[in-house]
């Protein structure tokens, strides 16, 4: 069983930054992936990032493609998600998400395990 505790969430106004932290309970040798999901009100489910932890690829969404970065501790089990130039449409509950294998082709994890969430407001 892996744990994953989320930080970093708040409310920031539009064009702002925030950085969110998930850190899980095991420590991420090995051919891991981590990465983040977000879930709006009304709307499903969307990919915002992942990391392939064996060599430290990164893939993105495209809708937050050169404003978001994904990047980890030297530990390798936390990461980070760097979120600049925030926008309203950004507010979500963004979920830390954690596989036991690679992201396919255009980052999507399976994921194995989920954080609780934490919650993202951009004002305007």
């Amino acid at each position: 069983q892996v744990q994953l505790v989320e930080s970093g969430g708040g409310l920031v106004q539009a064009g702002g930054s925030l950085r969110l932290s998930c850190a899980a309970s095991v420590r991420t040798f090995g051919a891991y992936s981590m990465g983040w999901y977000r879930q709006a009100p009304g709307k499903e489910r969307e990919f915002v990032a992942s990391m392939f932890l064996a060599v430290d690829s990164t893939y993105y969404g495209d809708s937050v493609k050169g404003r978001f970065t994904i990047s980890r501790d030297n530990a390798g089990n936390t990461v980070y998600l760097r979120m600049n130039s925030l926008q309203p449409e950004d507010t979500a509950v963004y979920y830390c998400t954690f596989s036991r294998v690679a992201p396919d082709n255009n980052g999507r994890m399976r994921p194995d395990y989920w954080g609780q969430g934490t919650q993202v407001t951009v004002s305007s």
